[in-house]
């Protein structure tokens, strides 16, 4: 006669945990300043045969190890490999605009660069968020800040962008009551994260806030229509 076997406790699996954890190992832990004019190159479905250049901001070391191009891209300072939207666009890979090569992966020397300033540079883990990094801005990007519902939107020039022990990223703006010297640089007392004072911050390169400024007609309609509360819309 068998011997019964008693049964294996099941075992639990903490999704939630499992998924911080994850999410932990994608966040970045370190920047470097793309000053060679590297651009991203990117796809728009409704545009056939049309792919699209935008200069690359910055690279960023995931702690994962992973490194990534980095633009101002709607309402955060965007990875390029998770651009993949059918209105907006897709990823396609990064240029070399002076030799027009293609190429699918962060370029050797930025992957070198950024391994060896984070092990140069290391940071104790603190419970709550810390700045770790600060970037000046280098391509004239520009926010369009909102506040509550009904208060008129704010276009400003972003002067720098701070990166945080959480990985998150924020853009600097500056309070122009408390501008007493210029140029406007990282560190001043006069600049501030972007989301401690606005509710929503849209990143635009520097010609479309330009046509914004001069209140190009068809540019002003497509940002009435990106700026439309949902429960306005036709």
């Amino acid at each position: 006669m068998g011997i019964p076997l008693s049964p294996r406790p099941a075992r639990v699996i903490d999704l939630e945990t499992r998924r911080r954890r994850q999410q932990a190992r994608r966040r970045l832990v370190r920047l470097a300043p793309e000053l060679d004019g590297l651009e991203m190159v990117y796809h728009l479905p409704q545009e056939d045969d049309a792919y699209f250049g935008m200069p690359l901001l910055a690279w960023g070391l995931r702690e994962d190890g992973e490194v990534v191009g980095l633009v101002p891209w709607m309402e955060r300072l965007t990875p390029c490999h998770l651009l993949d939207d059918p209105e907006h666009g897709h990823f396609v890979g990064y240029r070399d605009p002076e030799t027009e090569e293609l190429f699918e992966a962060p370029p050797d020397h930025k992957v070198v660069e950024l391994h060896q300033a984070a092990a140069y540079f290391e940071y104790e883990e603190t419970r709550e968020p810390s700045l770790i990094q600060q970037l000046p801005e280098t391509q004239g990007t520009h926010a369009l800040c909102m506040d509550d519902s009904g208060d008129p939107w704010q276009l400003k020039q972003v002067f720098g962008w701070r990166l945080y022990s959480d990985g998150g990223i924020e853009a600097l703006l500056a309070d122009e009551q408390r501008v007493d010297s210029t140029p406007i640089l990282p560190g001043d007392d006069c600049l501030y994260p972007g989301h401690s004072r606005h509710r929503v911050v849209y990143f635009f390169q520097r010609q479309i806030a330009n046509r914004i400024r001069r209140e190009d007609p068809a540019t002003l309609e497509a940002l009435a229509l990106m700026v439309m509360p949902p429960d306005t819309e036709s």
